[in-house]
């Protein structure tokens, strides 16, 4: 029993530091250790620090019987053997009174009076154990009512809705540092000009051949007047220059060939070449975009 001490005295510590942090550090609902993984070192230096001590106090326990004479040795030595039996005594005590039942020698006494194709029946009481965990059963279901019922707390499906919640805005936000993660839904039109000078380098090579240069259009429609097939937002624009214009006679999709953040680019650059009226343009084609935003 002496030897195992030491062992829980190491887990309490280690116990008693870890709900500390969970207590005492505000993490909006997650575990600590999971927000803050430093804290695992945190828990680590504690968990060292409990088994120098334990080290420390043993050597010194060590040093100290070594320095009595042999009845001072002997005194001790039948102390702790009669605390570690009288230990012993009580936890075999306990777990008797756990798990009594009636002694085979005596179970003519609960006998019922009735059989079953020759099987008979005993009225055993339950363990002492099984009763007493099915009574912290119920005094737990009125604490979960009290909580839940009276109390208002919240519940499974609440506190899913809200770590759902929580999750979308991670993902926003991650997407926000993610620029090849953007689609259609989430891209925004860009300004910088590092961002435009880049989307004019990928339309000098991939688009010239069919809008020209000017972007006056030629196999392509004219990307500079108000007139837009599909739409002249950063969504449409982005969309088409993606998945592809009309099937047969559109042009072909770029998302084999362009990253989202490079589509993203040359569609901001694209819509910053509105109205500056290249010489000689095509002919307008598709609807007047402006006036439909208009309305």
């Amino acid at each position: 029993m002496k030897s195992i001490l030491p062992v829980l005295r190491i887990v309490a510590l280690v116990t008693i530091a870890f709900a500390l942090m969970e207590f005492l550090i505000p993490t909006g609902g997650e575990l600590a250790i999971v927000k803050y993984p430093i804290l695992l070192l945190v828990l680590a230096v504690v968990l060292l620090v409990a088994i120098a001590i334990e080290i420390s106090v043993a050597a010194l326990g060590s040093i100290l019987f070594k320095s009595l004479n042999e009845e001072a040795r002997e005194n001790y030595l039948r102390k702790e053997s009669e605390k570690e039996a009288k230990f012993g005594k009580w936890f075999k005590d306990l777990s008797s009174k756990l798990t009594s039942v009636k002694p085979i020698e005596t179970e003519g006494e609960i006998l019922l009076d009735h059989d079953y194709d020759g099987i008979q029946e005993l009225d055993n009481d339950l363990p002492p154990w099984w009763k007493y965990g099915f009574y912290a059963s119920i005094i737990a279901a009125f604490a979960y009512m009290a909580y839940f019922h009276v109390f208002g707390g919240i519940s499974q499906k609440e506190e899913f809705q809200i770590e759902m919640a929580k999750a979308q805005l991670a993902v926003e936000e991650y997407k926000k540092n993610a620029p090849d993660l953007i689609d259609a839904s989430s891209v925004t039109l860009l300004i910088d000009e590092a961002d435009l000078k880049i989307g004019k380098q990928i339309f000098i090579e991939k688009c010239v051949a069919c809008h020209r240069a000017d972007a006056g259009g030629g196999i392509g429609p004219n990307l500079t007047d108000e007139y837009w097939i599909f739409g002249g937002d950063i969504s449409t624009v982005f969309n088409t220059i993606s998945e592809g214009g009309r099937p047969g006679k559109g042009m072909i999709s770029w998302k084999q060939d362009l990253k989202p953040a490079e589509m993203a680019q040359v569609g901001s650059y694209i819509l910053s070449l509105q109205g500056t009226n290249p010489p000689d343009p095509k002919a307008p084609d598709g609807d007047l975009w402006v006036a439909e935003k208009a309305l």
